[in-house]
């Protein structure tokens, strides 16, 4: 035990007598743009928030999820108040995602709030985009807890 202790007393001497030394640091990798890839994303393409494809594709999943899932035959009737929260918010040379929130009517008559991402090529065979999205009060395994804010930019 003693001889472990005048060991790192020894140690620490001779770190001290050696002065500051300067370490180089890693330099960080460099962001490339994820158009100027080899195989780049095409973000002139992408939809918007109020775009039909996007909307229908989530009304159309949020559906068979609620049906054949969680069996509760609850639906999307509308969108109001669809806006843009963010757009490539996680950097240049990250795949491209638009982040959106909106109000939706459900078939039970509620008003409630989705956040909701579109994805560049994330589709089905990689040429589309993909779409994941969180209803606020309706995100029963909190996958996107506390009340879909890791849904958001």
């Amino acid at each position: 035990m003693m001889a472990h202790k005048m060991f790192s007393v020894a140690a620490a001497a001779a770190v001290i007598a050696m002065g500051p030394v300067s370490i180089p640091s890693a330099g960080a990798r460099p962001i490339v743009p994820s158009e100027r890839r080899y195989e780049p994303f095409d973000t002139a393409n992408m939809p918007g928030c109020g775009d039909l494809a996007p909307l229908t594709e989530l009304q159309a999943r949020f559906h068979e999820r609620e049906s054949e899932f969680w069996r509760t035959g609850l639906e999307i009737a509308a969108f109001e108040e669809i806006r843009e929260i963010g757009f490539r918010s996680n950097g240049l040379d990250y795949i491209p995602r638009r982040y959106c929130q909106a109000h939706v009517i459900m078939s039970d008559a509620r008003v409630r709030s989705v956040s909701y991402s579109i994805s560049k090529d994330l589709g089905g065979i990689g040429d589309q985009f993909g779409i994941e999205w969180c209803v606020v009060g309706l995100d029963r395994n909190d996958s996107d807890a506390p009340n879909c804010k890791m849904a958001q930019p």
